[in-house]
């Protein structure tokens, strides 16, 4: 049996485990509750998309084709599977390219594209795009780094992308300055100086004549400004 028809059969064989799985009302609560909205999907919970990743492993290639099956919770499955080590830059771009909903956007940054060498460039590349989901990805991947990157010591790449939020700190659409707040929130809470640094531009946002800017900024500082990280930061 070639590869390629593995591949197939083992995308047919997850998908028919999601099908199973699915649930109406799962599925009907998606747009009304959590304001996913999307035509092609399942119903599945989040717990059991998670225990079928763990019955695959990690397998690129699986990863690519289960994208392109179209499902929401096949693309939901692909940030567990794929493998960080392969994920290629020109990957990322296709794949930023077909977001239409923020739940696959933040589980793909948080769970697998924070782990790979592209991250930081795709943070800086995507966050002047015009497209609501391709620029909340730049947002949603840099807040998702800011959690997770241990490797990164220098404050200095984070420094710099206090920058692009600030750039990006009037777009008032939805997700787009939600994935904005969450980076400013967790840039501030990696070091000393990047908190310094990030209570400095909330308050300068705060202080805007821009209805989107104030809130942004007044939302950092409550956040920024709990007495548990004013104390650490001192």
């Amino acid at each position: 049996m070639s590869v390629r028809s593995t591949t197939d059969t083992r995308v047919a064989d997850a998908l028919g485990w999601l099908e199973r799985r699915g649930r109406k009302r799962v599925r009907d609560e998606m747009g009304p509750r959590y304001g996913i909205f999307v035509a092609n999907a399942l119903g599945v919970p989040i717990r059991d998309i998670q225990a079928l990743a763990k019955q695959l492993g990690r397998d690129h290639e699986l990863a690519e084709a289960l994208w392109n099956a179209g499902v929401y919770e096949a693309r939901l499955l692909t940030a567990y599977v794929d493998d960080p080590a392969l994920v290629t830059a020109a990957q990322m771009d296709r794949w930023a390219k077909d977001f239409d909903n923020w739940g696959v956007v933040d589980t793909v940054c948080f769970s697998l594209w924070d782990r790979t060498p592209h991250a930081f460039a795709k943070v800086r590349a995507w966050a002047t795009r015009k497209p609501e989901f391709e620029k909340r990805a730049a947002f949603a991947l840099l807040a998702c780094l800011a959690l997770h990157d241990k490797a990164t010591k220098d404050d200095a790449p984070y420094l710099d992308s206090l920058k692009l939020i600030e750039r990006a700190a009037a777009d008032d659409r939805n997700f787009v300055k939600k994935g904005v707040s969450w980076a400013l929130r967790l840039v501030g809470r990696r070091s000393r100086g990047l908190h310094a640094a990030s209570m400095a531009l909330s308050k300068t946002l705060a202080e805007s004549e821009n209805a989107t800017e104030r809130w942004l900024g007044k939302e950092a500082l409550k956040d920024l400004g709990k007495p548990a990280l004013m104390k650490k930061f001192r």
